[in-house]
């Protein structure tokens, strides 16, 4: 993301970010679940600079 320019794509980007970290806080993922939403949110961030 570049400074000043902030897009619907950014946008969503974010809102899938923020409910894959929603996702985390159920208590009934299995270990694999959890590693599998670990793993998109780690792709996530590296895609949006965050990592």
């Amino acid at each position: 993301m570049t400074a000043g320019q902030y897009t619907c794509t950014d946008y969503r980007q974010e809102m899938i970010l923020l409910g894959l970290r929603r996702q985390l806080s159920d208590p009934r993922l299995s270990d694999a679940q959890r590693e599998e939403i670990m793993k998109k949110i780690r792709e996530m961030e590296y895609q949006m600079g965050m990592a």
